[in-house]
């Protein structure tokens, strides 16, 4: 079935540049390096070099399977046309629960970067009902409005990064010596770990049909997904300087610990300031998670996506209510990481592979 689209609500080719990493810095970036500085010591920020190629690999993978078709496909349409309308959808109801999970999981992991920084006795509920609010009206605006709140995210969350000359001005940069100590299995630990903060490139599949002259977004989905890789390798490099690898181990929020380090003679707490601004970088991570459900779910149920939005967002309520302590919250992390690894590692190279086949034995059909 053919993903048509309105002209008036496509986005240019350039606009992709900013919806990769638009969805895939996060929450993720505030502390990643504990997590796989555990796997692969010093050598962590080879993890974030390979990762990043695997990942423009895979985005040359979505690119492929999206071009095949003769008509402009989406995601619901490849698994129909692969799959057939039952089996297709059924692996579409997969993926609009996914979409929902990874929304609940930067939601609610960023409340509780705002209940253990800023606010421990914030009452949640309420502050979650603002933010859904938010997203509701940002995802009723429709896709160009979620790409243009992902832009402006972006350029208020770069000068944030620029704050990491300070911890630059102690640091021992011996602590990234020796290089290649750890094994190769080590480092592709690492690279698994790293999973969770990549997520979100598969958005494309999804919002591929609103895009103008689509073959020429191709490079600026790389270059988005490169810078994405260039930022969390700043992050680990001026992390594995400043700390020693066993203190870093057990620092959880590495980059909101180095915040506090910033001395500006107007402003005492810096991280207050920096992890109010994060919210830019939140919001449209949620928003492009929501509207993926919301429209994947319009294509497979039929019904109007406002209403799939609504039912989504009291989803994400609920799930981010249960959600109440750290406990539950790394278990999330840690399922959504590894239904994310299945998602990108194996099912997009494994999808990418059946569909050449489909269509080999279509073209040699009499």
């Amino acid at each position: 079935m053919e993903a048509q689209t309105n002209v008036t609500k496509q986005i240019s080719p350039f606009s992709v540049s900013f919806l990769i990493p638009g969805m895939q810095i996060g929450v993720g970036v505030l502390g990643f390096e504990r997590i796989i500085a555990k796997e692969a010591g010093q050598d962590a920020w080879i993890s974030v070099l390979i990762s990043g190629l695997i990942i423009n690999i895979l985005l040359w993978m979505c690119y492929k399977i999206l071009g095949r078709g003769p008509q402009t496909l989406d995601l619901v349409a490849v698994h129909q046309d692969l799959f057939g309308k039952w089996a297709g959808n059924a692996f579409n109801i997969v993926f609009i629960l996914y979409f929902i999970l990874i929304s609940v999981i930067i939601i609610r992991t960023y409340l509780e970067v705002i209940q253990v920084w800023m606010f421990p006795s914030v009452n949640i509920p309420l502050l979650l009902t603002i933010i859904l609010i938010l997203v509701y009206s940002f995802v009723t605006g429709g896709f160009r409005v979620i790409t243009g709140f992902c832009m402006i995210g972006l350029m208020i969350g770069l000068p944030l990064m620029l704050l990491k000359y300070f911890p630059l001005k102690q640091a021992h940069f011996y602590n990234l010596t020796p290089v290649l100590d750890h094994s190769f299995l080590d480092i592709m630990k690492a690279c698994k770990s790293m999973t969770l903060n990549y997520l979100g490139f598969e958005l494309l599949l999804v919002y591929y049909p609103f895009i103008k002259k689509r073959e020429r977004s191709q490079k600026w989905a790389h270059l988005g997904a490169l810078y994405t890789t260039f930022l969390y390798l700043i992050s680990i490099l001026v992390s594995l300087a400043y700390y020693h690898q066993d203190q870093l181990k057990d620092v959880i929020w590495a980059t909101l610990t180095l915040w506090k380090i910033v001395d500006l003679p107007f402003i005492e707490r810096f991280e207050y300031i920096g992890i109010s601004m994060w919210l830019f970088m939140v919001i449209p991570n949620a928003c492009l998670g929501v509207w993926a459900a919301s429209r994947c779910a319009k294509r497979v149920f039929g019904f109007r996506q406002k209403k799939m939005l609504v039912i989504i967002l009291m989803v994400i309520l609920v799930s981010c209510i249960f959600l109440d302590n750290r406990n539950k919250i790394d278990l999330l992390n840690t399922y959504i990481s590894r239904m994310g690894f299945y998602m990108m590692y194996l099912y997009l190279p494994l999808l990418f592979l059946w569909q050449l086949i489909v269509y080999k034995v279509r073209d040699h059909k009499p």
